[in-house]
């Protein structure tokens, strides 16, 4: 399994924050590797809700079947994933207030390849610090979206 933790500090509420990143529709205004949402299951996301995500990194486009697995409005989600070759992907979102009218919202990823352990270290060697540095430029693009709305 690899793994990517990141944060940001959003001059934004807690509230704002939350409503954007829950929102499918706005996958595409922040996540850089966002290219498409089909099937949501729900208007008003709540545990049990399911999407489909096309999402593109190092020239590939892959689908991954998303379960919402765990909701506490507006502080914390957790996402379980399904994708191409038995792959599985677990995307935690952790929103805490910072001041009065701030947050900080940090992004945790935990993937895991198919291919067991020769799987785990291919994914280092093909994908290598693509995730981290793709994480780091999603949350810089959300600050920006959440700070201008």
């Amino acid at each position: 399994m690899s793994g990517v933790h990141v944060k940001i500090d959003v001059d934004a509420p807690v509230d704002r924050v939350w409503e954007t990143v829950m929102d499918p529709s706005r996958l595409k205004d922040w996540v850089t590797i966002h290219r498409a949402v089909r099937d949501v299951s729900d208007k008003q996301l709540h545990r049990g809700s399911t999407m489909d995500q096309i999402l593109h990194l190092r020239g590939v486009s892959f689908r991954v079947h998303w379960t919402l697995v765990d909701v506490n409005p507006p502080n914390h989600a957790e996402w379980e994933g399904r994708g191409p070759a038995h792959s599985r992907a677990r995307i935690g979102y952790d929103l805490s207030p910072k001041g009065e009218h701030g947050t900080v919202f940090e992004y945790t990823n935990e993937f895991t390849p198919p291919g067991g352990r020769l799987g785990i270290v291919a994914s280092r060697v093909i994908v290598g610090a693509a995730s981290e540095r793709e994480a780091r430029s999603s949350l810089v693009l959300l600050k920006e979206l959440v700070e201008r709305d």
